[in-house]
Formats: structure tokens, C-alpha cells, sequence
């Protein structure tokens, strides 16, 4: 089958592109509001981009009659934010955190979410998120339906014993992070497994222990 983007709508292109463009990582964004009040929503048009320097892209959507969700609203005011990892233990909480709320609710004194403060952003981190990357607004894109932030990785928090800072390698047997497979449908990453040089019949490894 051969499909033509020009013809299809901007609905039918994103069904596409969203269904197949599949398992996504997930970023659980806390912002701050103009009143101080701590924004968090999870968005799954995300990605790391860059190392040196360290960067990472975050997608988010106008709604529907063009107003700008909380968290665009918020990077583009104070050009600061803090993207989580979601593990299997905070998934429901995560993905309840995508509900509508008036900009002065908290989503996570909402869905019980005790925070940390962040070392070099306003924003504070989710304490039990197991990765916290604090970031500053380097670059933003526009387009018609979307904002495109780059944002610059300033700190990172990881949970105590997931980095080995001898070797700088992630214990990846502690670490279960959930992926996005589509609306409210979510995928594990528990079973792994490894591909060996070509030509090796026989890897040494048979499990994904560090990277």
C-alpha cells in the first residue's frame, strides 16, 4: 500500500504516524504557573537529540480551538521544565496526570505526587520518578499545530543505585521505564534481549544488564 500525505488530512496523518511510529518514550513535564502552581503532563512525542550539547525535544499540541496546553504556556514564560522517566510502579498516576485541569489545580497534589526541589530550575522534580532531567529552553520551533521545545539538559537525578558512576553504565536489570503504543494503550520493557556481532552464532551476553 502507497499513501499520498498530501491528500490526507492533519487527523489521518497523525493516526498514521502515531499508530506506527511505535513504542515512544515517555516525558512526564513539570512546569511552573504564573502563579507558582506546579504544572505535570506527559507527552509522548519526545526524544534525546543531542549530547554536546546535552539536548532532548519535546512536542506539544495546541488544543483544539488554538489555546496553548499548560505546559507550552509555561516553557515559553519561564524556559523551564523538568522531564521524568515513568516506570511501571507511577504509570497510572502518570497517565492520569494527562487529564484536563484548570491551570490553578495541581495535577499532583490531584493524584498524590510529593515533589523534590530541582538544583538549577524553578520547577520542582517528582520525587519518585527514577530519572529527572532539569532542563533550560534552548531553541523552540512553531508550526501550525504544535510547539517544538529543545530543551538543554542542566542536572539530571537519577534513584539512588540505577548509575554506577565508576563506569558511568545504567543497571538497566533496575530500571523498567513504560513506552507509549497509542492512546490509553501502554507497553513494558521487561523483555529484552541481544543481537550479537554479525556472524557471532553465540553471544556472550544472553540479558541486557548495563549499558
Amino acid at each position: 500500500m502507497d499513501i499520498d500525505f498530501s491528500g490526507l488530512t492533519a487527523y489521518q496523518r497523525y493516526k498514521l504516524m502515531a499508530s506506527l511510529i511505535v513504542p515512544r518514550p515517555i516525558a512526564w513535564v513539570t512546569t511552573l504557573g504564573p502563579q507558582g502552581v506546579v504544572n505535570a503532563a506527559p507527552f509522548s512525542m519526545f526524544n534525546m537529540i543531542g549530547e554536546d550539547p546535552p539536548i532532548l525535544m519535546l512536542s506539544v499540541n495546541r488544543l483544539q480551538d488554538g489555546r496553548l496546553k499548560d505546559t507550552a504556556a509555561n516553557i515559553l514564560a519561564h524556559g523551564e521544565f523538568v522531564v521524568h522517566l515513568c516506570d511501571e510502579p507511577l504509570a497510572e498516576q502518570m497517565h492520569a496526570c494527562g487529564e484536563s485541569l484548570a491551570p490553578e489545580v495541581s495535577e499532583l497534589e490531584r493524584f498524590g505526587l510529593a515533589t523534590a526541589p530541582s538544583q538549577s530550575v524553578r520547577p520542582p522534580r517528582i520525587a519518585l520518578a527514577p530519572v529527572a532531567f532539569e532542563c533550560t529552553l534552548h531553541e523552540t520551533m512553531e508550526t501550525d499545530s504544535r510547539y517544538v521545545f529543545i530543551g538543554r539538559v542542566r542536572w539530571l537525578h537519577v534513584r539512588d543505585g540505577l548509575v554506577d558512576t565508576d563506569t558511568w553504565r545504567v543497571r538497566l536489570q533496575d530500571y523498567h521505564p513504560v513506552g507509549r503504543f497509542g492512546a490509553s494503550f501502554y507497553v513494558k520493557t521487561n523483555e529484552r534481549f541481544v543481537i550479537g556481532a554479525p556472524g557471532d552464532t553465540a553471544p556472550t551476553r544472553t540479558a541486557i544488564d548495563e549499558l
